[in-house]
């Protein structure tokens, strides 16, 4: 498993990222998910504290063990529920997320995360507040790196001008080309990319077609479109899921691939899509075939 650095951090990251949301709830699936991760190399694990109210990083901090040292543990934060109404609202402010972090390093069974990323944001949030608090935390120790996770074109701008993060967290896959914008100035500004949707909700792997036939379409494809769109991909190459994956591991910028697995048999799905040979000629085929669309909003 080759390895990345995370924007201008210290850290390096796997290109292959376990995205932990899918974890089973059962402690013993949920280990055998990451221990077969482990065995392959992956070293990056990627949870939220908003996954199962809190129960997602506990199965990850159960699941890692004795292995935290080996590897990059990163979540996030910013949305906050009520646990007696279940609601949730946004909390963006720097009190909530130095009293959150603590919440999280104690399920994650650490004295550190690697990387601590805002779950979201929107231009009316007291950015600066928010990118205070993460440094704050930087010096205490407690997170090494922080970045965000958006597709908001105002935000990412936002914080590439006035914060330090390492990463940003976005959509982005063959069917999903809108982060290809942005790529160069975030680039420039010395911050990775970290992907997630890379399948776009399987219609990027052997289930393209059936997938397909049971949607109305996705993103700016309409079925009929995504359907002619997948038999094109499907001509140049029959493994979509490798397509898929080194289609956005071809641009420098992006650090890694954010892939979820409920099964060690998907772990071992993604890793042998991940090993296969796509050459830069099918990339920029199925380039050709695929959108290359734009943000429409949010962007002032």
């Amino acid at each position: 498993m080759r390895k990345r650095r995370l924007g201008n951090s210290s850290l390096n990251v796997s290109e292959i990222a376990l995205g932990c949301m899918s974890l089973p709830d059962n402690p013993k699936e949920a280990k055998a998910i990451v221990d077969e991760a482990l065995d392959f190399g992956i070293s990056y694990f990627d949870t939220a504290d908003f996954y199962g109210k809190g129960q997602n990083e506990e199965l990850v901090g159960r699941s890692l063990g004795g292995k935290r040292q080996d590897i990059i543990l990163a979540t996030k934060v910013g949305n906050e529920w009520n646990e007696e109404t279940d609601d949730v609202t946004w909390n963006p402010s720097a009190g909530y997320i130095k009293s959150q972090v603590h919440n999280s390093l104690r399920r994650l069974k650490t004295d550190y995360i690697d990387l601590y990323q805002l779950h979201g944001g929107m231009i009316t949030d007291p950015s600066d507040e928010t990118i205070d608090a993460f440094e704050s935390l930087k010096k205490e120790g407690l997170i090494r790196e922080y970045g965000i996770s958006s597709i908001r074109p105002n935000v990412i701008r936002r914080f590439l001008k006035n914060s330090d993060i390492a990463s940003i967290m976005m959509q982005f896959s063959l069917l999903d080309r809108r982060p290809e914008e942005f790529l160069d100035e975030i680039a420039e500004a010395g911050v990775s990319v970290v992907t997630r949707g890379s399948l776009a909700k399987g219609l990027l792997t052997s289930e393209a077609l059936v997938r397909a036939g049971d949607t109305d379409g996705y993103m700016d494809y309409s079925q009929p479109e995504l359907l002619a769109a997948l038999k094109e991909l499907l001509s140049i190459e029959n493994n979509l899921n490798a397509l898929a994956l080194h289609s956005v591991l071809q641009h420098e910028t992006v650090a890694a691939v954010v892939a979820g697995a409920s099964s060690p048999d998907q772990i071992r799905d993604t890793i042998a899509a991940y090993d296969s040979a796509i050459s830069a000629e099918q990339i920029e085929a199925a380039g050709l075939i695929t959108k290359q669309s734009r943000y429409k909003e949010h962007r002032e």
